[in-house]
């Protein structure tokens, strides 16, 4: 007897569970995919892939194509020095309608050209 009643609560249990996590069984954080813009460092400039992207993550993938080493800084990060053919990315969280000046960060790159903005739309 005991153990059937044990059984029927555990049973319970179990129900009642279901019924408090299967609506938010389906429900996860909000996880937004990146929106990726490549980035090309020539002597002495940048070519992205695209001057806006939808506010939230944007993944800049940058590849060094120039003689010189180069890095790249937006909104505060900045990817390590790239060496000719050298391939790094940094992913940041830019807000809706904001400009954000990108540049190298090598002395002298950004007076030469190496800068540019960017927007979150």
């Amino acid at each position: 007897m005991k153990r059937t009643l044990f059984l029927l609560g555990a049973c319970a249990a179990v129900v009642a569970m279901y019924f408090v996590v299967a609506p938010f069984a389906g429900a996860r954080p909000s996880t937004q995919t990146a929106t990726t813009v490549k980035v090309t460092a020539k002597d002495f400039k940048f070519v992205l892939s695209r001057k806006t992207a939808p506010h939230g993550k944007v993944k800049f993938v940058v590849t060094n194509k120039g003689p010189s080493k180069h890095d790249f800084k937006i909104a505060g990060k900045k990817t390590p020095l790239l060496k000719k053919t050298g391939k790094a990315s940094i992913t940041v969280t830019l807000k809706k309608g904001m400009k954000y000046r990108y540049i190298c960060t090598v002395p002298g790159h950004a007076a030469l050209g190496m800068k540019g903005t960017f927007k979150a739309t």
